[in-house]
């Protein structure tokens, strides 16, 4: 296979990778984490051990990777022409105007959240911290407020209960703890 299999260059001049090769490297990334976490001894007296997070994340980029590796979905990326005037022209794609993304501050905020993360969860507690990092992230990937507030009111608290009752970690309660 030649250079054009692996990479591609795009209008603007920068390089991609091919889906076929970061698909196979998810998909082996996720394939060493699994049989790294198999090979976690498990805890005695516990049905759940320290195995199981990492089988379960493995498993899931595997599944990911032989997908993106295969182009299932793809036909959702595809870009729609632009009509340009009121008579229905269409614009090409390469002549539509690009859009306006903020990549420096898309970045840096996965390192800002872990830091809000680790100097607020033992004051605010893990719900309150976790339903903020979602808001921030929903917003930092383009989300509205339609989206955000039904993730921060539901996936934190799903998080805690999964942590407390499956995984039986403790996570902090702060200012609002959970009835479980």
């Amino acid at each position: 296979m030649g250079p054009q299999g692996l990479t591609r260059l795009c209008p603007r001049g920068t390089m991609h990778l091919s889906d076929r090769v970061t698909g196979g490297f998810l998909a082996a990334l996720g394939a060493a984490a699994a049989y790294g976490g198999s090979l976690l001894p498990p805890v005695p007296g516990q049905q759940v051990g320290p195995n199981v997070f990492p089988l379960v994340i493995g498993l899931g980029l595997v599944g990911c990777g032989v997908a993106i590796a295969l182009g299932i979905g793809r036909s959702f990326e595809e870009a729609e022409e632009i009509v340009a005037s009121e008579d229905g022209a269409h614009a090409p794609v390469s002549e539509a105007p690009p859009p306006i993304r903020h990549a420096a501050f898309k970045t840096v905020v996965p390192p800002l959240l872990l830091l809000f993360y680790a100097f607020t969860v033992d004051t605010l507690g893990f719900v309150p911290t976790a339903a903020a990092m979602v808001v921030a992230t929903c917003f930092a990937l383009g989300g509205n407020w339609r989206t955000a507030i039904p993730l921060a009111l539901m996936a934190p608290p799903a998080v805690h209960l999964i942590f407390a009752k499956l995984l039986r970690v403790p996570l902090p309660a702060g200012l609002l703890p959970m009835p479980w």
